[in-house]
């Protein structure tokens, strides 16, 4: 199981990643695709890295947004993981 980030650790992580942050004690990041196609093609491409860490997202998706919370409930709190799957869902973006 991943630990915990302490306070400070997830402020330094946090500086290296463009839209995220952190709100009711998980990373949060709204991603804009330009129609429904793209922004459903984005959540199948991402939903393929979270199974492949085995660390999945809760998310939503409107039309052309999608909504990310990531959170390790094992550790009750953001860990390291949640920063890998952020970083991957960046790129696929």
């Amino acid at each position: 199981m991943a630990d915990k980030l302490s306070s400070r650790e997830l402020e330094e992580r946090l500086a290296d990643l463009n839209g995220w942050s952190v709100e009711e004690g998980k990373l949060k990041r709204v991603f804009k695709f330009a129609d429904f196609v793209r922004a459903f093609g984005f959540m199948t491409s991402a939903a393929m890295e979270a199974e492949k860490l085995n660390h999945h997202p809760e998310w939503s998706n409107v039309y052309n947004k999608v909504t990310v919370h990531l959170v390790t409930h094992e550790a009750r709190g953001i860990t390291g993981l949640d920063f890998k799957l952020a970083k991957k869902m960046d790129a696929l973006a």
